[in-house]
């Protein structure tokens, strides 16, 4: 009999761990507190849902659990009127950095209330000449972004001004289709006071998803009215991660949706749907022909 296991938590690391157990034999059972990628463009947890539970994984959202025992060699959860039972608990609701026996106060180190280091674009500290960066900081938590941090940290410790910049950060969750986000989504763009307009391309449309029978997902543009720049791109697919570097790019860029419409993309390629949800702002793609520019 397979094992029973229950993912308690919705993180990046819940469900890429969720699915990988599900794929190595697993009976797996996702508690959500919200939905999947709560925070994220809600069309991101819809997909991720439906794919789970095509696969056989169970997602419980709005589901917490309120007591966990262990009888009989087995864990049992209490989740609202009833019960839940596994072999195995794997709690993924987040991390906190480990700066506790710093005695940061000491030093005047200003922290958030998870004690992560309140570091400003150039990775200083509230304190005079104290640098910090990775995981202990306010920072995201990518390893990419730690090593930025880290170099840039390093610059200015000896006199530099070096600034990161995390406007146009890439994030890829490695799931099965995988998400990979750059920018601001819709509501955190609003949130900010920013007027947005922006487009959804499902991979029904996108040549290459087409020839790899895997259309699942999506790709989502978000521009700012008026300058008609780009500033978000939310995917879902097989190969999410492999096409939102470009879109980091022409973030960074400052590019007009007009301008990246106008770009060359190689047929059947993941990254040409950045292209075709571009030319969705003014054109309908399901009537142009191959390749059309």
């Amino acid at each position: 009999m397979p094992r029973r296991l229950t993912v308690i938590g919705s993180s990046v690391v819940a469900v890429e761990l969720a699915q990988a157990f599900a794929r190595l034999g697993s009976r797996v059972t996702i508690l959500a507190r919200h939905r999947l990628f709560y925070g994220e463009d809600p069309a991101i947890g819809d997909v991720l849902t439906d794919a789970f539970r095509a696969e056989g994984i169970e997602v419980l959202e709005h589901t917490q659990a309120g007591h966990i025992d262990y009888r009989a060699g087995e864990f049992v959860l209490t989740i609202g009127a009833g019960e839940l039972r596994a072999d195995k608990v794997l709690i993924a609701t987040g991390r906190s950095p480990n700066t506790q026996e710093l005695n940061l106060p000491a030093a005047n180190v200003k922290v958030s209330e998870r004690g992560a280091i309140v570091v400003d674009e150039r990775l200083a500290t509230s304190a005079p000449d104290i640098y910090a960066a990775g995981d202990c900081t306010t920072n995201p938590q990518y390893v990419y972004v730690a090593a930025a941090g880290g170099t840039r940290a390093a610059i200015n410790m000896l006199g530099g001004k070096a600034r990161l910049d995390l406007s146009a950060m890439p994030a890829v969750t490695f799931t099965d289709p995988q998400v990979a986000t750059v920018g601001v989504s819709e509501a955190q763009a609003r949130a900010h006071g920013i007027a947005t307009d922006s487009r959804l391309l499902t991979l029904d449309n996108v040549p290459r998803s087409l020839v790899n029978f895997d259309t699942r997902g999506f790709i989502k543009l978000v521009i700012e009215n008026g300058s008609r720049r780009l500033i978000g791109v939310q995917a879902v697919a097989a190969q999410a991660g492999e096409l939102i570097q470009a879109a980091a790019l022409a973030i960074h860029a400052r590019m007009a949706v007009e301008e990246l419409a106008d770009q060359l993309f190689p047929y059947l390629t993941m990254v040409e749907g950045l292209k075709l949800a571009a030319q969705t702002f003014g054109k309908d793609v399901k009537q142009l022909s191959c390749c059309a520019g």
